[in-house]
C-alpha cells in the first residue's frame, strides 16, 4: 500500500466534529468529508458543538470562528479545558491576527482561511490522523510493555544496577527471596548478597561481559539476610541509550535452589551407594519392581486405547491383559454411571492431561466379574524429548473395600432416615411409600437441575425427613378428617420449625440438610409460605425441590382428609402455581421430564 493510500486509510479511523453556522458552506464540507472519515458529527454553532463534543468520543474538531451563541475560539477554549490534547482545525473568513494569536495560544492544530482550499483541509486532517495513529500505536506499545513488565515483575526476581554496580531497583520477589527490604539494599552493591562459595572468577567474567555490552547468563549462589543461601539462574543485560552508551544493567533471575539441592543430594547418594553403572541399573530396576508390585498401572495412548496394564491391575479388575490391551478405555465404564456423567468425567480428565498437567481423583470401574472396583488415581501425561505428549500413565491404589464400607454405612444411614421419616407419616396415617417416592422424586429433580453429586445424594437421603416435625403435632389435629380451624392450622404449621429444631444441632451433613428441608419445604416462591415467608432464591434449593416432590405425591395419594387427585388436575395446578408456590425453572424441568417421575410413581405405588 502506497504512503498516500495508507494515510487516507488512517483518515477512515477518525471521528470528526464539524462546526459551521453557514448552511451552504456546511453542506459543501459535509459532502466532502462524510465518505472520507469514520463518523462525521455536525453542529450549527459553538454551543451545540461543545455539547456534541461532550457526548461523543471525538478525534478531530473542524470549526468556524464567527458563529452565534458561542464562537469557535471560545468553544475551543472550553474543549481544551476538558481535553488539553484535543485536535482542532480553525477556519475563518477573517485574516485577523487576534484570532490567529488566540489559536496559537490554544495550541490549535491548524488555522485555515476562507474560501477554503479543500486539499489544504484534507492535508491538515491527514496530519491529525497520522498523529492519532502514532499516538495509538505508541499507547499500544506502552500497554504491551507494562503488561510484560507486570508479568516479569510478578514471577521473576528482578533488580537493576547503575554503571557502578549500585542497586537502583529491586522488585518484591527479590525482597522475598533475599530477606532484605528495598530500603536496606537500594544504593548498595550486589556484594550485600554475595555468597562466599561464589568465586571471584565468576564475577570477573560477569563484569567483563556486561561492560562489553554483551548479555551474561549463568548460575549464582547468593546469601540471604539470615545467612541461608539461594541459587538463581541469572541473565544480566546492559541497557543502552540511543548513542549506544550503557545506562544501567537489568538482571532477571529464577529461583532454582530446590532443583540444585536435589541434584546435589542425588549426586551424593549416587556416590555413596552406587559403585558401577550395572549397580545403578539394578537399583533402578528394584525401584521399578517395587512401584509395579504396589500400584495398579494402566497406560493409555492418545486415542484413548489401553496400551498396557500391569499384574496388580489385573488382580483387582479380574481381567487378563489380553482382555484389555488394545481396547477402548470405555470397556471399564461402570453401568452405574450414566453415559452423560461418564462423558463429562472423561472429557474433564483428558482436557487436564492435554494441558500437560497431572489429573487426580477417584475412579470407579467395572471388573470382568461384573463388580465395581474403586481406585484413588493419578494420571500423568508422558512426554518425549521434544515435550510432546505420547501417552498417559495411570497410577492407582485400590480403595474398593473402603468404598464398599462407606456405601454400607450410607445405606444403613439412609434406612434409618427412612424409618424416622415414616414415623411422622405413620402418625398422620399417610402411606409409608410416600417418603420413598418423595426421596426418589427429589433425587431425580436434583439431577435435572444440575446439582453436584454430593448435593444429589444429600437431598436423596435427607428428604424423607421433611415432615419429621409432625411427631410434635397432636393426633387430634394431625388426623382430623375435617378442615382445620385457624388455631389448629397455626399449630399444624409449626411442624416445619419443630423438625428444624430437632435436627439443626447435628454436625452431620445429611441431618443438616434434613433440617434445611424441614424448615423450607413449605416456603413459597412468591413469599407467601411459612414459617419465615422466604421468597425466590432465598429459599434453599433443597426446600424448593422437596416442595415439588412432596406436593406432587401428596396430591396424587389418598389421605384421611381427601381423595387422590387425577394427574391432569395436578399438572394444571403446577402450571397455575408456577412462579407463585413453586420455582418456575424447577416446574419446567419437572414438566419436561414428567415420564420419568411417573415411572417412579408407578413402581412404588401403595
Amino acid at each position: 500500500m502506497s504512503e498516500i493510500k495508507k494515510q487516507l486509510e488512517y483518515l477512515k479511523e477518525l471521528v470528526v466534529l464539524y462546526v459551521e453556522d453557514d448552511e451552504k458552506i456546511r453542506e459543501e464540507i459535509i459532502f466532502f468529508l462524510e465518505r472520507r472519515v469514520k463518523k462525521l458529527i455536525v453542529a450549527c454553532d459553538g454551543q451545540e458543538g461543545l455539547e456534541l463534543y461532550k457526548e461523543n468520543n471525538v478525534d478531530l474538531i473542524i470549526t468556524d470562528i464567527q458563529m452565534p451563541r458561542l464562537d469557535g475560539i471560545k468553544m475551543s477554549e472550553q474543549i481544551k479545558s476538558i481535553n488539553k490534547d484535543a485536535r482542532i482545525i480553525v477556519i475563518t473568513a477573517f485574516n485577523d491576527s487576534d484570532y490567529l494569536l488566540d489559536a496559537i495560544n490554544l495550541n490549535l492544530k491548524s488555522y485555515l482561511t476562507k474560501p477554503l482550499d479543500l486539499m489544504k483541509l484534507l492535508n491538515s486532517m491527514v496530519d491529525s490522523a497520522n498523529d492519532l495513529y502514532l499516538k495509538n500505536k505508541n499507547q499500544e506499545l506502552i500497554n504491551t510493555f507494562e503488561q510484560y513488565k507486570s508479568v516479569v515483575d510478578e514471577k521473576t526476581i528482578v533488580s537493576k544496577a547503575d554503571i557502578n554496580g549500585k542497586i537502583i531497583y529491586a522488585n518484591k520477589p527479590f525482597e522475598e527471596i533475599s530477606g532484605f527490604s528495598r530500603d536496606e539494599i537500594l544504593g548498595k552493591s550486589h556484594n550485600i548478597i554475595r555468597h562466599e562459595d561464589t568465586s571471584d572468577e565468576l564475577f570477573a567474567d560477569l563484569w567483563k561481559t556486561i561492560l562489553n555490552k554483551k548479555v551474561w547468563t549463568g548460575k549464582i549462589k547468593n546469601k540471604k539476610k539470615n545467612g541461608d543461601y539461594y541459587i538463581v539462574d541469572t541473565i544480566i543485560k546492559p541497557i543502552l541509550d540511543l548513542d549506544g552508551n550503557i545506562q544501567e544493567f537489568i538482571a532477571l533471575r529464577n529461583d532454582i535452589t530446590e532443583l540444585e539441592r536435589s541434584k546435589e543430594y542425588f549426586q551424593n547418594e549416587n556416590y555413596k551407594t552406587t559403585k558401577s553403572l550395572k549397580e545403578s541399573i539394578s537399583i533402578a530396576k528394584t525401584y521399578q519392581e517395587a512401584i509395579d508390585n504396589s500400584n495398579m498401572i494402566i497406560k493409555i495412548d492418545k486415542n484413548r486405547k489401553i496400551k498396557s496394564v500391569n499384574d496388580a491391575f489385573c488382580r483387582v479388575s479380574k481381567y487378563e491383559k489380553s482382555d484389555l490391551e488394545g481396547k477402548d478405555y470405555t470397556i471399564l465404564k461402570s453401568p452405574d454411571i450414566s453415559n452423560r456423567e461418564y462423558e463429562n468425567f472423561i472429557n474433564e480428565m483428558f482436557d487436564t492431561l492435554a494441558e500437560g498437567k497431572t489429573w487426580k481423583g477417584k475412579v470407579s470401574n467395572i471388573g470382568k466379574d461384573g463388580k465395581n472396583f474403586h481406585c484413588n488415581t493419578y494420571v500423568i501425561p508422558l512426554k518425549n524429548n521434544d515435550g510432546d505428549i505420547y501417552e498417559y500413565m495411570g497410577i492407582r491404589h485400590d480403595i474398593t473395600k473402603i468404598e464398599n464400607l462407606h456405601k454400607e454405612l450410607e445405606d444403613t444411614q439412609r434406612e434409618l432416615i427412612y424409618r424416622l421419616g415414616e414415623v411422622g407419616e405413620t402418625r398422620s396415617k399417610e402411606t409409608g411409600n410416600h417418603v420413598k417416592r418423595v426421596a426418589l422424586y427429589s433425587k431425580l429433580l436434583a439431577k435435572k437441575s444440575g446439582l453436584s453429586e454430593n448435593d444429589i445424594n444429600r437431598i436423596y437421603t435427607a428428604s424423607p425427613m421433611h415432615d419429621i416435625g409432625k411427631i410434635g403435632i397432636p393426633d387430634s389435629i394431625l388426623n382430623k378428617p375435617d378442615k382445620l380451624d385457624d388455631n389448629e392450622w397455626d399449630i399444624m404449621r409449626t411442624h416445619s420449625s419443630l423438625g428444624y429444631n430437632i435436627l439443626k444441632s447435628s454436625s452431620r451433613p445429611i441431618l443438616q440438610a434434613a433440617a434445611i428441608i424441614s424448615l423450607t419445604h413449605h416456603e413459597k416462591w412468591d413469599g407467601t409460605g411459612y414459617p419465615n415467608g422466604l421468597k425466590g432464591d432465598a429459599i434453599h434449593i433443597f426446600g424448593r425441590i422437596t416442595a415439588i416432590a412432596d406436593v406432587f405425591d401428596a396430591l396424587g395419594s389418598k389421605r384421611v382428609y381427601k381423595q387422590a387427585w387425577p394427574l391432569k388436575d395436578i399438572l394444571s395446578l403446577f402450571d397455575e402455581q408456577k412462579g407463585k408456590h413453586f420455582d418456575p425453572e424447577l416446574i419446567e424441568l419437572f414438566m419436561s421430564n414428567l415420564d420419568e417421575f411417573l415411572e417412579i410413581k408407578e413402581k412404588y405405588e401403595d
